[in-house]
């Protein structure tokens, strides 16, 4: 065994239980409890048999082991950086729907507490 593949496994594990710790602490949905113990057993897989990779090369139609495993890294890598940008949207559009509701809140009570005074008109 090379020691990249000591590191691969460990690495597998480590995430693994990282995840199984979020999923118990109710951080995260049982979906992504599943896509990430897939995915993480898949390198753990790779990790003690690295000829996998060449199974799977054969399969996707590329060359090399390591072309197909840089291939499908770039692929998640941008599908989980599209997901982070389509969460960050959402929070933002969130976030205001917020803030305007709260500043409207606000200035409805400010303009009930100076009842008796009258506002400024424009000319």
């Amino acid at each position: 065994m090379h020691a990249i593949q000591v590191v691969l496994i460990c690495f597998a594990v480590f995430a693994m239980s990282r995840t199984l710790l979020r999923y118990r602490r109710g951080l995260m949905r049982v979906l992504h409890l599943e896509l990430w113990l897939l995915f993480w057993g898949g390198v753990l897989v790779v990790g003690m048999r690295p000829e996998v990779t060449d199974m799977l090369a054969k399969w996707l139609g590329v060359g090399r082991a390591t072309d197909a495993a840089i291939y499908l890294a770039l692929l998640l890598i941008f599908y989980l950086l599209f997901r982070s940008f389509a969460k960050i949207e959402d929070l933002d559009r969130q976030l205001t729907r917020v803030v305007r509701a709260n500043a409207l809140r606000e200035m409805e009570e400010d303009l009930a507490s100076d009842g008796e005074q009258e506002l400024p008109r424009a000319t």
